[in-house]
């Protein structure tokens, strides 16, 4: 089973974000272990780095996706193709790292085997958190040519 790291700054206080997360944990139980590590929301993005290496060292050998705004932009269907790429699938894990609302440090952008920007526009964090989620879980669908995409 492979397992999928979600690295974020900041806490979920919303019940109905909570839930929605669950929800789609639930669903991709049977493919993925899905683990949620929130870190503490600094004042410094250099301070958030050390706590986000920090993490990512104990997790051993991930391939590294940072969510950043002027990362590449990618359809449902290639960012499937990303997911379960050759090089995300030799590594023992997926981590997704997503900054506060102040965004990410250089060092840790530049450490990402890839960058990914959701769109131009703003979310609220809390939001973010279940488009991913339901992002990771239509890449599954796709990838099982399961008619959940369509």
């Amino acid at each position: 089973m492979r397992k999928i790291y979600i690295i974020y700054a900041g806490s979920m206080k919303e019940d109905y974000y909570k839930k929605a997360v669950q929800e789609y944990i639930k669903r991709l139980s049977a493919a993925f272990k899905i683990d949620n590590i929130e870190i503490k929301e600094e004042q410094g993005l250099e301070k958030e780095a050390d706590k986000i290496f920090e993490k990512l060292e104990k997790l051993g050998r991930t391939f590294k996706i940072v969510l950043d705004r002027e990362g590449t932009s990618l359809s449902s269907e290639k960012f499937a193709e990303l997911l379960y790429s050759d090089k995300a699938e030799r590594a023992q894990s997926v981590a997704f790292i997503v900054g506060s609302s102040h965004g990410l440090s250089e060092r840790v952008k530049s450490a990402a085997d890839f960058r990914l920007s959701f769109s131009d526009m703003t979310f609220p964090h809390s939001l973010f958190r279940v488009m991913l989620m339901e992002q990771i879980y239509r890449a599954y669908m796709i990838e099982n040519n399961r008619s959940y995409h369509k």
